[in-house]
């Protein structure tokens, strides 16, 4: 499930002009979310709606509390709050490493400006950049990295998408690298796999109702 960086930047996203000074960390496939163009926007609410904290996989929440637990101790900010509420005083406020800026915001062009602005993540400090038929973006800001989720449906020929998420990041200093090869590890054997598990499962599960729902039937 996981792609070679090149998969990623063959292709003419838009984020790449955005943070040419980010590095792309992670590039996944999402095998069980595909569909026609139209399905995009499910795909973006499975992504802002998802907790790691209430993930279903225990490996996971464990990770993911002991991580925001980590930042209140030691003042990394939390990783479980959504943005809007619960403002800890690191998000959007750091400037990104190496620049005077606080947000990528400041770098789209006019076409991409307020077109995610109706979308809001529930549990996460995301705030989304933008969105297009075909991507969305959102920048999340702490003490140890500025990162980037970029959500991407891949045209597969015949009407067909299907997902693909990556990962932007800058890291604070030698400590925010540091921290990134620490979690490494983890995030490919346990956070990702599980990520990947339940997101096919919840997919698979809302086709079935939308198809009931079209049918005139019930899910059983």
């Amino acid at each position: 499930m996981r792609l070679p960086n090149g998969e990623h930047e063959s292709r003419p996203w838009r984020i790449r002009a955005i943070v040419p000074d980010f590095t792309l960390e992670d590039v996944w496939t999402l095998p069980a979310v595909n569909g026609g163009i139209e399905d995009f926007q499910t795909a973006i609410d499975m992504a802002i709606s998802f907790d790691p904290a209430n993930a279903e996989s225990l490996p996971t929440r464990v990770l993911w509390r002991l991580r925001d637990r980590l930042g209140i101790w030691f003042g990394l900010g939390r990783i479980s709050a959504p943005i809007d509420s619960g403002r800890d005083g690191v998000a959007g406020k750091l400037p990104m490493p190496g620049t005077h800026e606080t947000s990528l915001t400041d770098r789209l062009p006019d076409d991409l400006r307020n077109t995610a602005m109706d979308l809001d993540f529930r549990s996460l400090p995301f705030t989304p950049l933008y969105r297009t038929d075909v991507e969305f973006a959102a920048e999340i800001s702490n003490q140890t990295v500025h990162g980037v989720m970029h959500l991407a449906w891949v045209d597969q020929g015949e009407g067909r998408y299907q997902g693909q998420m990556a990962v932007y990041v800058k890291p604070r200093g030698l400590f925010g690298k540091g921290y990134m090869a620490l979690i490494k590890p983890f995030r490919y054997w346990v956070v990702y796999p599980a990520l990947m598990r339940q997101t096919e499962r919840e997919w698979n599960t809302r086709s079935s109702a939308t198809l009931c729902v079209i049918l005139g039937t019930h899910p059983r």
